[in-house]
């Protein structure tokens, strides 16, 4: 009922002054004495009702509101007869509204009507327009913040990056390091926590099980909605953890604030494990997947990622796993049986700092920022790049617009081969056009059976993390990363990026012209398709971005 977005086009005609675009700031009339904006609402709560709504009033200094009024073309409510100043949120059920907001909550006498699927909203002063807004079908417990120009779920966090000195790290990649991953999980003495997207790991479920009988807390955050569904398999394993207890939450349910929780980073006391990994065999362990990681055994870095376990933690959508599973079904997986040479070992590198980074909060701006600072190189190693309007793709030419050296290694798994096809035909035929040194490849897996990697090389720093160069990963999920500065970090990656980019006969992975590869991607995926009858679910059974 209360519902409250921008409209879709600014009012110079129709509407009075104040009436802003969808998505914009609202804004004071236009000789208004008061200076009062109308910020943000929360229209749509989950519960039948939609009890708690409110709308945000930001003033500018302290303010008489007698005579205000907030009107949704509806109904109309009373502000109440007293000095507001700051940013207040008025509310007719204020004491379920305080449970969705940090501001000030006050109530107001009268009704508003606010309708999930639009409305004009209009803050008036004596009879008289000084802010007005407007918005559009409003998605269930998120918050239109007038001034982002976005629905902001509820809840989201707002971290920022953080740098932390170190001297420093541990770099390693997969599959050739999985004794690593384990090995910096074991020994723990007061904490143990995981936050992951799926998890399939016996030998880290061991792990997690004997630190537990340590009497180390030991907890496990998890997705809850993957795409394909959870496996029974994953369902055993939280079943034999929760048993010994292990606290595992999966995020699920209406008051999920992110898409999908898709990060894979650990803390181990101390220490912290940053990779582009699932727990499973096919990832951490070994079996299946390029992965880059990075171990820190730095106290401060360890603070900032658990601030950010935390508050996902804390949120109201973390379910207890046995609350979860009840009544529900679980598809089957299909285990990692793959084994590869060790070709490039960890290695100790030195690091000037490493920053945190999360989406959707801080990393698309960050690496957006980097990327247009690139001075000497970029390198690129993603499973899929899904747009040609993508902002961190639009960077990267920018940089070879200015004669940075910019490499882009694209994965070639069946589920993306044709889109990465299509992407580097035309990113190669861009280079050709302008005289860009920029060069893109799609994989040709040797040491590793495909290109999981979530990384990028900038200059001297390297990112590792989770987050896939696409919208929805960016915009919606729940992502970590890590940015190391220092060249011997960076090198350390660019040189497995180097060995992967050349492939298995030491010359030339899969390069454009890519015409003839789309064709044969087309063919394969459609006869894969066939065969095993793929369903992408996505949290509320609708299709949805593939998540790696």
């Amino acid at each position: 009922m209360l519902v409250l977005a921008a409209a879709a086009v600014v009012a110079l005609g129709g509407f009075p002054a104040g009436v802003v675009a969808d998505g914009d700031a609202a804004a004071p009339d236009v000789g208004a004495g008061p200076n009062a904006t109308l910020v943000e609402a929360f229209p749509s709560p989950v519960p039948r009702g939609d009890p708690g709504e409110f709308v945000a009033v930001r003033f500018d200094g302290p303010t008489d509101t007698t005579n205000w009024t907030l009107t949704d073309g509806h109904a109309t409510a009373q502000l109440p007869n007293r000095t507001m100043s700051g940013t207040v949120a008025f509310s007719p059920e204020p004491g379920v509204a305080r449970n969705y907001t940090d501001h000030r909550v006050e109530p107001v006498e009268g009704r508003l009507l606010l309708a999930d699927d639009g409305d004009r909203l209009e803050l008036r002063a004596d009879g008289r327009a000084v802010s007005t807004a407007r918005y559009r079908r409003a998605p269930d417990s998120k918050i239109r913040d007038f001034e982002a120009a976005a629905w902001r779920p509820l809840g989201a966090t707002d971290h920022r990056p953080v740098s932390t000195h170190i001297d420093e790290a541990t770099a390693f990649v997969l599959p050739d390091s999985p004794d690593l991953v384990e090995a910096s999980l074991s020994g723990t003495e007061n904490r143990l926590w995981l936050a992951g997207y799926t998890f399939g790991s016996d030998s880290i479920a061991d792990t997690l099980v004997a630190a537990a009988n340590r009497g180390v807390d030991v907890r496990l955050l998890l997705d809850g909605a993957p795409v394909g569904g959870m496996t029974d398999r994953q369902a055993r394993l939280l079943d034999r953890l929760t048993a010994a207890g292990v606290d595992v939450r999966l995020l699920a349910g209406d008051h999920s604030r992110y898409r999908h929780h898709h990060p894979k980073y650990a803390l181990a006391d101390d220490r912290s494990l940053v990779t582009t990994e699932n727990f499973k065999p096919a990832g951490t362990g070994g079996m299946s997947s390029r992965g880059w990681g990075v171990r820190l055994d730095d106290e401060a870095t360890a603070d900032e990622l658990a601030a950010v376990f935390e508050s996902d933690w804390s949120w109201r959508a973390a379910t207890p796993w046995q609350e979860y599973r009840a009544g529900r079904s679980f598809v089957d997986g299909d285990p990692a049986l793959g084994g590869f040479e060790k070709r490039h070992a960890p290695e100790t590198v030195s690091v000037n700092s490493a920053t945190v980074l999360t989406a959707p909060d801080n990393a698309d701006d960050e690496l957006v920022s980097m990327l247009d600072a690139a001075e000497e190189r970029i390198l690129i190693q993603q499973v899929r790049i899904d747009s040609r309007e993508n902002r961190l793709l639009r960077a990267a030419v920018r940089a070879a617009d200015r004669g940075v050296p910019v490499r882009i290694h694209l994965a070639d798994s069946w589920y993306v081969e044709d889109d990465n096809a299509a992407l580097a035909e035309w990113l190669t035929d861009r280079a050709a056009t302008d005289d860009l040194p920029l060069d893109v490849r799609i994989d040709d897996p040797a040491g590793y059976d495909k290109i999981h990697t979530k990384g990028v090389v900038v200059d001297d720093t390297a990112v590792v993390g989770s987050l896939n160069w696409v919208r929805t990963a960016k915009a919606e999920n729940r992502e970590v990363l890590v940015a190391l500065r220092g060249e011997p970090a960076a090198d350390y990656y660019a040189a497995v990026f180097d060995d992967d980019w050349h492939g298995d006969d030491g010359a030339s992975s899969r390069s454009v012209p890519a015409g003839i590869l789309g064709a044969v991607a087309v063919g394969i995926a459609v006869a894969l398709l066939v065969v095993r009858q793929f369903e992408f679910v996505g949290r509320n059974g609708t299709l949805t971005d593939w998540q790696w």
